[in-house]
């Protein structure tokens, strides 16, 4: 849901960002299609659900809601099952699902938990671990990119986004530390450039990007949460509206790109 200005056919928001979803209108103005179809890969955790929220708002937009325990999605929401880190299951949540897809986010991913934890030392590196991490945070978005790009529609604006973080950048890494999360979201990011690349390649109004949410009041943070600045520790709801107006402003020229909940650029 790349609202891109692009050949004959655009997304184009036909208010402000807070009455996502948008509807898809040709340059005259008039609408071309109905209903825009989304997938939230995550959708039972804290930002996976709130995306899902968001994206219901309006009422123009049919959203699939994917997650690992198949949990009762929100009203309007279509639910379904989806395990990442079992290629079977990605497989048939994409048949599911079906094809022109406008919108593929994957919230999915992993700090703690199930035999992962951020290391302190690589004194305290374990090899299961570091699979572990790679499995969850790094191949299975790969997984689900392999099974749902290729029902991206070829002749309109499409978008692909996975949630990565700031901690896997390899240039602003500054403190060390969490070796198995940091690498496999850098992991995660060069998997993003290259099927950015190869997506390209046939799907040129397409958009494939990597984002940070920020530090967001969910599960995942809250055991990391005491020093985080004021202000800087973001609502679900907050952090799945930035994620939303990023995507929003995205063109294919960005595609491939690492980019925060305000739209900068993040390095590599």
């Amino acid at each position: 849901m790349s609202l891109t200005a692009a050949s004959n056919i655009r997304l184009r928001a036909v208010c402000s960002f807070a009455a996502l979803p948008c509807i898809l209108m040709d340059d005259a103005g008039a609408r071309a299609a109905g209903p825009l179809k989304a997938v939230v890969v995550g959708s039972s955790g804290g930002v996976g659900s709130a995306l899902v929220k968001a994206l219901l708002q309006g009422g123009t937009c049919t959203v699939h809601a994917l997650s690992r325990s198949a949990a009762a999605p929100p009203a309007g929401a279509q639910g379904g099952r989806i395990d990442v880190t079992d290629e079977t299951s990605v497989a048939a949540a994409a048949q599911r699902v079906g094809d022109q897809i406008d919108l593929v986010i994957v919230a999915s991913g992993r700090l703690q938990g199930e035999g992962m934890s951020p290391e302190r030392s690589f004194a305290t590196l374990d090899a299961d671990a570091l699979a572990r991490s790679f499995q969850v945070n790094a191949i299975g978005p790969a997984l689900v990119a392999k099974h749902f790009l290729p029902r991206l529609p070829k002749d309109r604006s499409a978008s692909f986004a996975v949630l990565s973080a700031r901690v896997g950048s390899i240039e602003d890494n500054r403190l060390g530390g969490w070796y198995g999360y940091r690498a496999s979201k850098a992991a995660l990011n060069m998997l993003v450039r290259s099927l950015a690349v190869e997506l390209a390649r046939t799907r040129p109004l397409a958009v494939c990007v990597a984002l940070h949410p920020g530090t967001v009041d969910t599960a995942l943070s809250r055991p990391f949460q005491r020093n985080v600045a004021k202000g800087r520790l973001f609502t679900t709801a907050h952090a799945a509206e930035r994620l939303l107006s990023v995507i929003e402003r995205l063109e294919p020229k960005d595609s491939g790109g690492f980019y925060a909940y305000d739209g900068t650029r993040i390095p590599f």
